[in-house]
């Protein structure tokens, strides 16, 4: 069984010879960057560059899967938002909305995908399919249309929309899946495997969870049927009012954080309808911990039952290789 064969058997919940260890969210650390030469926030915007990052943390760190790109505003900045591309340890980020005021001009870019950064992304996913072959995973990540409607909005009309003007948040809601379905199948186009969608602003955290059983499960219901290929659904911060809703949006697997403390118990409401990826705590444990804390988190999570083993959230820029590794050491001794 390769790591591909693998990785795809475990998200469906299919028998496997062991765990795979992977991240479906964001991979990038600096010390990679440093031996790749292919540093943020150049990384973001060249391909070559995307595709040497990227694939240094299956190369260097042993992950058993390459991911990018590495932020959530590739699809926002095509479609208007302005970009803040960050430094070498801080991801882009939106800075200006194109819809602030109203739902009224809604209008898609003419070629979507040839806009922004678009195409750099794309071809970096070629790049990488050429050089690894077939037997390693290719996920790609890209934000959410929860996340995207935010953006293009602005977080704080988005909000006021969800409880004042339901019918303006449901219209930037539908446009902004419509423009996640035809992203997400140009990449798998482009040679990725997976689709990775972290899609933070769907969290209880911002949104009741009410709003996500009557009005956002059923986007992105509606955007998991829409790509052809299998998908992860990642939603920042404790889940577990959300839990067993997530597991209806069908997508192949959920991502959580170790936020949600009984990842035991939430296998047994999931059971059934989607598998868990998680949830080694990336700011406690990969950032700030050691290589023993690492290992003991991860042996933990397997133990729980998780059937892919990773990063509850984006690895932070700052975390050691070493770390990383030591998320593979585990599972290897776990197996073993």
């Amino acid at each position: 069984m390769n790591m591909k064969e693998r990785f795809i058997k475990a998200l469906k919940g299919e028998e496997v010879d062991k765990v795979p260890v992977v991240s479906v969210t964001q991979t990038a650390i600096v010390e990679l960057m440093d031996k790749t030469g292919a540093a943020w926030p150049e990384a973001h915007s060249d391909a070559q560059k995307m595709a040497d990052l990227a694939m240094a943390s299956y190369t260097e760190c042993g992950l058993e899967g390459v991911r990018a790109p590495y932020c959530l505003t590739v699809l926002a900045e095509a479609m208007g938002c302005t970009v803040n591309m960050g430094t070498k340890n801080r991801q882009p980020s939106v800075t200006d909305h194109p819809y602030p005021k109203g739902v009224e001009n809604l209008q898609m870019p003419e070629n979507l995908l040839a806009q922004g950064r678009i195409p750099v992304v794309l071809e970096a996913m070629k790049i990488i399919r050429a050089k690894l072959g077939d037997d390693v995973p290719l996920i790609a990540g890209m934000e959410g249309p929860v996340t995207l409607a935010s953006d293009l909005a602005s977080v704080k009309k988005f909000m006021k929309w969800s409880i004042k003007d339901q019918e303006a948040f449901q219209t930037i809601l539908d446009f902004s899946c419509d423009a996640c379905i035809q992203y997400a199948n140009a990449l798998v186009e482009a040679g990725a495997d997976v689709i990775s969608v972290p899609d933070p602003v769907a969290s209880p955290d911002l949104l009741a969870p009410e709003t996500f059983g009557t009005i956002l499960k059923p986007v992105l219901q509606r955007f998991a049927d829409g790509v052809n290929a299998p998908m992860i659904l990642h939603v920042c911060g404790d889940v577990s009012p959300i839990l067993e809703m997530m597991a209806d949006c069908h997508f192949a697997s959920i991502s959580i954080e170790e936020k949600v403390k009984d990842l035991a118990a939430a296998k047994t409401k999931v059971a059934g309808k989607v598998t868990i990826c998680g949830n080694v705590s990336s700011p406690f444990t990969l950032l700030s911990g050691d290589e023993a804390k690492v290992k003991a988190d991860s042996k933990k999570a397997l133990e729980n039952g998780v059937d892919v083993l990773a990063p509850g959230c984006g690895i932070a820029p700052d975390t050691k290789c070493s770390n990383i590794r030591a998320m593979v050491t585990a599972r290897d001794e776990f197996s073993a």
